[in-house]
């Protein structure tokens, strides 16, 4: 299958031989390799700044999103249209992911990434423009359909890191991520006091996008792949599970790269064509309890904050502001869990899937716990530990995803990922309102069922997990 993805799409090349060179820069006491001294060097320099593209991103988007209902409620737009035009964003994500996803796959992940960006600062900077609800809604498209900036970024980290380090690579960039999320609220909310506030925030959250885009334009491409022939030289030292990895990535960039080099000027219809194909051929891959595990956890977790400030209100007399002080603890606690990935992996020898087996089987205890809490400080300790296991949850299915997967669709099997995530928010919301009808402990009462049957999926399919043997497409 063509892939263009990591460093070496700025140059034409598919995938290096990088898998394992992050293993030079830590050991398993975190101790530095004498022998990867100048790729260890070229490879932190291009993740940290993958850390700040992450930060920058939901800084921008957590500025703005949260004013946008006021905001077309002042247009003089009604409920009904207001949330016409909130589903039709999520129906474009939805379909719009796989296609991102694939896309970047086949062009590189440099042109696709510098695409996303810009288009979407587009869309941003007509939010700051609509004086209408026409306006607004056109402002919506762009973002929909090309915001999938980080997708794209998890794939190129996907591409750079080993198996061994992936979890604790997208662990940091997850908490980087959401430290921006953290922070953009707050500077939004201030920013919407001053007169014409909300365009100020849109044109500033555009401006964000537009120095993220400069920040990957000068991304270390050159040094990257420096460090890729540095790593190569080197990959005497590591251990014969990493030069496995190492061998087969050099030889599907060896494959790969012919297509690769001149795919950013096929025509159009035959990069969709190549799109389709691939989307194929994961459709008609052994994915679909991965992806169904991940529906189910997401839907569970989504049926948690569904009604969690009504639910506390109506259980416990809790006003709004302690549940939104809760939820912004949740998310301070979501960042350290993302740090605290790469000793959780040690202490499971890098299993991933008996992460996600013990960190989903404790989402479901916590969601029960929650649902059955007789005082709001058994709120207060599931909410606490949740944090930490939803965290690690997200990040361990990404990486199984791409395990069985194969690293070489990474950016398809991310985007493919993501449209599961998109139908999960889509029905969330209709299961929440059902099951709210016959109590407020409902929604979560449903989504501890629904993970539970996760964690039978999972331990169904527990040889095909720990086999570690990548899924064949089908047009592989």
């Amino acid at each position: 299958m063509p892939s263009g993805s990591g460093a070496g799409a700025a140059t034409g090349r598919g995938p290096t031989a990088a898998a394992g060179r992050m293993e030079e820069v830590e050991g398993e006491d975190g101790s530095r390799g004498a022998a990867g001294r100048p790729a260890s060097a070229a490879s932190t320099r291009f993740v940290r700044c993958l850390y700040a593209v992450g930060f920058l991103d939901l800084f921008g988007v957590s500025m703005v999103v949260p004013l946008m209902n006021l905001h077309i409620k002042s247009l003089g737009a009604s409920h009904t249209v207001a949330g016409i035009i909130g589903s039709l964003y999520g129906i474009m994500q939805l379909f719009s992911s796989t296609f991102v996803g694939c896309w970047s796959d086949i062009v590189g992940r440099r042109c696709s990434l510098l695409a996303c960006i810009l288009l979407s600062a587009l869309g941003y900077f007509l939010l700051g423009t609509s004086t209408t609800v026409f306006l607004f809604a056109l402002s919506r498209v762009p973002v929909g359909i090309f915001k999938h900036t980080l997708s794209i970024s998890k794939a190129l980290l996907s591409d750079l890191v080993s198996e061994r380090d992936r979890p604790l690579v997208m662990g940091r960039f997850n908490a980087a991520s959401s430290v921006g999320f953290i922070l953009g609220p707050v500077v939004g909310g201030y920013l919407t006091e001053l007169e014409d506030g909300f365009y100020l925030t849109s044109f500033i959250c555009a401006s964000i996008f537009l120095l993220n885009a400069g920040l990957v334009w000068m991304l270390p491409w050159s040094e990257e792949n420096a460090g890729n022939r540095e790593r190569q030289q080197g990959n005497k030292g590591t251990d014969s599970f990493s030069a496995k990895t190492n061998r087969d990535l050099h030889s599907k960039s060896a494959t790969n790269g012919a297509v690769t080099s001149g795919s950013l000027f096929w025509s159009p219809w035959v990069q969709v064509a190549t799109v389709m194909k691939r989307i194929k051929g994961i459709a008609c891959s052994d994915l679909w309890d991965i992806f169904l595990v991940r529906l189910l956890m997401s839907v569970a977790i989504l049926l948690y904050y569904s009604n969690f400030s009504l639910a506390l209100d109506e259980r416990f007399g809790v006003k709004p502001l302690f549940a939104g002080y809760l939820m912004s603890y949740s998310s301070a606690l979501g960042v350290l869990a993302g740090c605290l990935l790469g000793p959780i992996t040690r202490l499971y020898q890098h299993n991933t899937y008996r992460i996600l087996l013990h960190s989903s089987t404790l989402t479901c205890t916590l969601i029960l716990l929650y649902a059955s809490a007789l005082s709001i400080w058994m709120v207060v300790l599931s909410s606490t530990f949740l944090a930490f296991s939803t965290t690690i949850g997200r990040t361990c299915i990404i990486d199984l995803e791409l395990t069985i997967g194969g690293n070489e669709a990474s950016g398809t099997l991310l985007g493919v990922g993501q449209s599961v995530t998109s139908v999960g928010r889509i029905v969330a919301p209709l299961l929440s309102g059902i099951a709210q009808e016959f109590s407020p402990c409902g929604p979560p009462s449903l989504g501890v069922g629904l993970a539970l049957v996760a964690i039978l999926i999972m331990n169904a399919n527990k040889q095909k997990y720990c086999s570690h043997g990548n899924v064949k497409l089908k047009n592989q």
